[in-house]
């Protein structure tokens, strides 16, 4: 597999994960208001600028496409430079990026974060997505370049698993985009290599659930983002997922900000897992803010 194929790919996941974290971000407001608008399928008015999610995805990115793997020491200083204060970092992980730009270790600063535990949060799983489609064709490759990844900022077990899961989610989403797989063998596939722990038992808990289980009652079951942790965000977002392999890209999209929550980050992750097999509608792609690897 060339390193063009891939970029290839990878570009379409970087993709779709800006595009849903663009236009999610749009949808942050009172509840009434937010869920008329989802209602009636509102747009907002371009253009739509992106957060966090996307400007770290970008280095992901940059890195694969500079060495063909993640350097952790190349990614740390990548997300630092690049940080904008103003693109809805997390306290935790803008603390850490501000010390790596005066020349911190990013390894003592993640393993030190949140009083020596590291963070569990779901800033690894949001960035991923690109990643997972570089190495679509290997996924012991993709899961520990995705470990890779996610340590820089996130040493806690479950946010490395978080940032594992969507990476693999979205080799799966490649590997299976001409088969016939169901949102169970989806799950299936991807379970089986996430590390155990809690948001593996989430993934694990979305694949019981009926089949018409509504997105409210998924959310309930499963979280929506709204506590920043891995655990909270991904098996939603997995769950999501499942439904649409073979569905369209607008309409996972609506499904995931319904949900409300942490809504930038449960569509960018969608997006982005999704945006191997589906794209986003060119005006949609049009109403995004320009962004350059």
């Amino acid at each position: 597999m060339t390193d063009t194929k891939r970029l290839r790919r990878a570009e379409c996941s970087l993709r779709g994960l800006a595009v849903g974290d663009s236009l999610g971000e749009r949808f942050f407001g009172p509840a009434d208001t937010v869920l008329r608008r989802i209602a009636a399928r509102q747009l907002p008015p371009p253009p739509w600028r992106y957060t966090d999610d996307t400007e770290m995805a970008l280095s992901v990115f940059s890195t694969l496409r500079d060495h063909g793997h993640i350097d952790q020491d190349t990614l740390a200083r990548a997300f630092a430079q690049r940080m904008e204060q103003d693109r809805g970092y997390g306290r935790g992980a803008f603390e850490i990026l501000f010390e790596i730009r005066r020349g911190g270790s990013w390894l003592a600063l993640s393993n030190d974060a949140f009083g020596g535990k590291g963070s569990f949060g779901n800033g690894a799983a949001m960035r991923v997505a690109p990643l997972g489609a570089y190495f679509a064709d290997d996924l012991e490759r993709c899961v520990q370049e995705a470990r890779l990844q996610s340590e820089i900022t996130h040493s806690h077990a479950e946010g490395i698993a978080g940032g594992i899961a969507v990476a693999v989610a979205t080799a799966v989403v490649w590997q299976g985009r001409d088969e016939n797989w169901s949102g169970d063998e989806f799950l299936r596939r991807v379970v089986e290599q996430v590390p155990e722990g809690v948001t593996r038992d989430g993934i694990t808990a979305a694949r019981s659930l009926a089949r018409e289980t509504t997105v409210y009652e998924a959310a309930e079951a499963l979280g929506n983002g709204s506590s920043i942790s891995a655990q909270d965000t991904v098996p939603f977002c997995l769950w999501v997922a499942s439904r649409y392999l073979r569905g369209s890209f607008e309409e996972a999209f609506w499904e995931t900000v319904v949900a409300l929550g942490d809504r930038d980050t449960t569509c960018a992750i969608v997006g982005g897992i999704l945006g191997v097999a589906h794209q986003p509608p060119a005006e949609w792609i049009a109403s995004c803010e320009d962004f350059v690897p």
